[in-house]
């Protein structure tokens, strides 16, 4: 029961200076319709209670599973199966993730269905599996992590050179939207999973830096989509 009291409280926290501004723009600047903005309150209040349960169940679910799947995985001996197994996770969880699945919503109805939702969400979910992977093999091979983020960003500047310029902001923008609320949870607690059982790791300097990596694929594979579109 309290830690249902603590994720009401920090989700009444995170919501209500949002209501309380478009409260302020509604009476004083905007003056939108009464039944618009009655629309708003109504879905706020279902926001707040679908982040309640989200973030309960990422505690009692997400979270537990995550690292018990990390802590596994060394066990099988074998760093092939490490990485894929972590490739397919990155994949499927993204292709899970709500931000992603508005970005590309929001993209298709821009460019009047030139670019399509299921491509660029397949692209998404490729770039950040290949980083997961890369990510859980820097773990158990001790690569500073700081090499991996140069070599990153060099190809994304590359990139950037040869792509159409309208890919860029929705390249970057997909790196941002990876880092949601389902992603984040389950590739965090799957590296501090590995780390828990890998000796000579460090939690801190080795279980995190997961997410960080697994943003850079989704702006390097939809750069890429868009060489191949330009």
């Amino acid at each position: 029961m309290h830690e249902w009291k603590e994720i009401v409280l920090e989700v009444i926290q995170a919501v209500i200076p949002v209501i309380v501004v478009v409260f302020l723009l509604q009476v004083f600047v905007v003056s939108m319709p009464t039944s618009v903005f009655l629309q708003f309150l109504i879905g706020a209040a279902m926001v707040m209670a679908g982040l309640v349960l989200f973030l309960q169940g990422v505690q009692i679910g997400l979270l537990p599973m995550g690292e018990a799947i990390g802590a596994e995985l060394p066990n099988r001996g074998s760093i092939f199966f490490l990485v894929f197994a972590a490739f397919m996770l990155g994949f499927v969880v993204t292709v899970a993730e709500p931000d992603v699945r508005i970005l590309a919503s929001q993209v298709e109805f821009a460019s009047e269905g030139e670019i399509s939702k299921t491509i660029l969400i397949t692209m998404v979910a490729l770039g950040v599996a290949f980083f997961v992977g890369l990510a859980m093999l820097r773990i158990v091979l001790g690569v500073p992590i700081a090499y991996i983020l140069a070599a990153g960003y060099a190809i994304v500047l590359i990139l950037s050179f040869f792509t159409p310029e309208n890919f860029v902001p929705i390249a970057f923008d997909a790196g941002g939207v990876t880092t949601g609320p389902m992603t984040v949870p389950f590739i965090l607690s799957l590296g501090l999973g590995t780390v828990s059982v890998l000796g000579g790791k460090s939690s801190l300097s080795d279980g995190f830096g997961l997410v960080g990596l697994a943003s850079i694929g989704p702006i390097i594979a939809v750069l890429l989509l868009g060489v191949m579109y330009g």
